[in-house]
């Protein structure tokens, strides 16, 4: 047996019956590789979750399709256990067959409840380790250890020494490695029995990658003064001494070798920060303590130079395949916004040979990316919210942190048009402004076409695109779409707020009144400026990121995260889609029949005119009706070009690349000082 995904799949055998009922209770078909697996075998898949937005799509998209004598394979997925498929509406039950899956049937002999709580990436591992060992019947204890060893490669028992806990904690942050509560709760239990890491701060630093590395920042320009003193001389000063906000050693092992291997990417991606130091130079020359060079400040132009070599080294190495999962490409996109914020630092003229790196690495990225959209981006929009990875999930992300806590408030700012490598230049000037912020960054996929009236509406909605194809051309609807979304999830339009069109320090007054709103619990907030500099933008990117600082430095988002924070909110800040820099090949002699004449995308309402237009432009994209309505048919530009006068460079949106498709999803808040 290759994986557990087969026993899934090989029930879905195509023209058995039109339409197959699945009771899913573990969200197993929601899997990125079983999806991806349905819908080549030809089965198309909608959630029963809203009975109304259901039976819209239903309608329209297959029951019309079925009345014309069209033959189509559909699953209609119920999160639920099996008895309640009888619940569903009575056409269904009589056009459809029912299946069954659950987690208790591929894992039987171990703790449901252990085994739920798994991303359901990591159930690949844990088949294969239940296949190979056998385990037997095991209890919650067992299967959590069972798991952290399988899985995780985490043996609790054998972590000895600072280093072996540090080698375990570098594997998981660094990659962004998802572990369950009640996983690590059992790890932290065992180091605790154990009597080891008694002063160390296991609950902050085990489960939190930002504490983690606030805890070895901390501690790194401790390591140095211990590399630049005599051995005799070291100091032994308690983490109290230094004024630490994290409890703990002083001094951690970054020169083993199962630590240092990890330390030039942290300081290259911005995970530590170098430090100023005034024995650099003394350290740098010794040839055993080189390697620390990475974590210093040495002088603006050394640091920028060894920080593009480093990236773009990292970086060629690598870019995702087209069998990638996503989260491979969610974390390459950081590194690369950090590469490209680099090159687009104000003041600064890059080499010839970096420029030339920089060109290749566009085109092998771009290419790479259309591959794997083309053959898995569909699979992204029926996957579970927590964590986000599409745009629309994020409402349904929020909502549940209001239910945890009905105390709980949540503000949600959308910045229109904000690349995630100008995002990078946004943060920098912002910790320069308000050094108590901190920031737990991730990245969503936003829709495609990457434009406001997709993409921010269905930030907004909480659902597809296909859901409001009325407004699908306008954003006019979206503080009814908000409301609507948490209405939906038991809150009253009393609780909920929307604005829009804010940009600098004089709309602050009018946002402080709105957050004064007594009942108020859930805001969100459409901060427009970065794309009204896009949208006149003549200085390329480059511009753009010196325009992005130059806005940020008046004050606006320092103020408003202020305001929110003063009045208890938990902030969240995200993007509708980025934007590149682009150069014209020609514009379609289409007339007027194109329903939307974007510089990155076109979209028709009929296919034969959108074919076409792409006859004068072969290498461009006829993008497939995903999560759209299906006479929204969009025709994308090709890697870095725009339907603009031959020859003409602007800055725009609407496309697939990493710059206009991946997108920050940070959660803000401040360290309490």
């Amino acid at each position: 047996m290759g994986s557990w995904r087969d026993q899934i799949l090989s029930e879905f055998t195509p023209q058995v019956a039109r339409l197959t009922l699945v009771a899913d209770p573990d969200g197993l078909l929601l899997e990125e590789g079983v999806l991806e697996g349905i819908r080549e075998r030809g089965f198309e898949l909608i959630p029963f979750e809203d009975t109304i937005a259901f039976r819209y799509a239903y309608e329209s998209k297959f029951r019309s399709r079925w009345d014309r004598g069209e033959e189509t394979d559909l699953v209609v997925v119920l999160r639920s256990a099996s008895h309640d498929l009888d619940a569903l509406p009575y056409d269904l039950l009589q056009a459809g067959r029912k299946l069954s899956f659950n987690l208790g049937d591929l894992f039987p002999n171990l703790s449901y409840p252990v085994v739920a709580a798994l991303d359901r990436a990591d159930l690949d591992a844990l088949f294969d380790a239940q296949l190979r060992h056998a385990p037997g019947q095991l209890g919650d204890n067992a299967t959590k250890e069972f798991v952290l060893r399988h899985v995780f490669e985490i043996a609790p028992e054998l972590i000895k020494e600072p280093k072996d806990l540090l080698r375990v904690l570098l594997h998981r942050h660094y990659r962004g490695q998802r572990i369950p509560a009640i996983l690590d709760e059992r790890f932290i239990q065992v180091l605790r029995q154990n009597g080891l890491f008694e002063d160390w701060p296991l609950e902050a630093i085990i489960p939190d990658a930002q504490a983690f590395f606030a805890f070895l920042q901390e501690r790194w320009p401790v390591f140095l003064d211990s590399l630049a003193k005599p051995k005799d001389d070291a100091v032994h000063e308690d983490a109290a001494d230094y004024g630490f906000e994290f409890p703990g050693p002083t001094h951690l092992p970054f020169d083993h070798h199962d630590v240092r291997i990890y330390i030039d990417n942290l300081f290259l991606e911005s995970m530590l920060q170098p430090v100023p130091y005034e024995q650099s130079q003394a350290l740098v020359k010794n040839k055993k303590w080189k390697w620390v060079a990475c974590g210093i400040q040495i002088s603006p132009e050394e640091d920028r130079r060894s920080r593009m070599e480093g990236l773009l080294d990292s970086i060629e190495k690598t870019i995702p395949t087209r069998e990638a999962r996503y989260g491979e490409w969610l974390h390459f996109a950081y590194r690369w916004a950090e590469l490209v914020a680099l090159e687009l630092e104000p003041d600064t003229t890059l080499p010839e040979e970096y420029r030339e790196r920089l060109q290749a690495l566009r085109s092998r990225i771009d290419s790479a990316l259309t591959g794997w959209v083309v053959k898995r981006y569909a699979s992204l929009i029926n996957l579970p919210p927590a964590p986000p990875v599409m745009l629309h999930h994020i409402p349904r992300f929020l909502a549940r942190s209001l239910a945890d806590d009905r105390r709980t408030k949540v503000a949600f700012l959308l910045v229109d048009g904000l690349a995630l490598d100008q995002w990078i230049a946004l943060r920098e000037v912002l910790r320069e402004l308000d050094s108590t912020l901190r920031f737990r960054e991730n990245a969503v996929f936003a829709w495609i076409p990457t434009i406001t009236s997709v993409s921010r509406q269905a930030a907004f909605a909480g659902k597809p695109p296909i859901y409001f194809p009325a407004s699908i051309h306008t954003t006019d609807k979206e503080p009814a779409l908000w409301t609507q979304f948490w209405v939906d999830q038991g809150l009253t339009k009393h609780e909920v707020a929307y604005d829009k069109r804010l940009r600098d320090v004089n709309d602050l007054a009018k946002i402080s009144e709105l957050l004064n709103r007594p009942m108020l619990r859930v805001v969100g907030l459409v901060i427009d400026k970065v794309d009204r500099i896009m949208h006149g933008m003549e200085l390329g990117s480059a511009g753009m990121h010196n325009q992005v600082r130059q806005w940020t430095r008046q004050g606006f988002m320092r103020d408003l995260l202020g305001l929110l924070q003063t009045q208890g909110f938990q902030v969240y800040l995200a993007s509708d889609h980025g934007n590149i820099e682009a150069k014209g090949v020609g514009r379609p002699a289409e007339g007027a029949v194109a329903d939307l004449r974007g510089e990155r995308v076109r979209v028709y309402s009929d296919s034969r005119l959108r074919a076409q237009v792409r006859e004068r432009f072969p290498k461009s994209l006829e993008w497939p009706s995903v999560g759209l309505p299906e006479d929204y048919l969009a025709l994308i530009a090709p890697n870095r070009a725009a339907f603009v006068r031959a020859g003409e460079t602007l800055v725009g949106h609407g496309g697939i690349s990493v710059e206009e498709l991946l997108v920050p999803l940070v959660q803000i808040d401040r360290r309490d000082r």
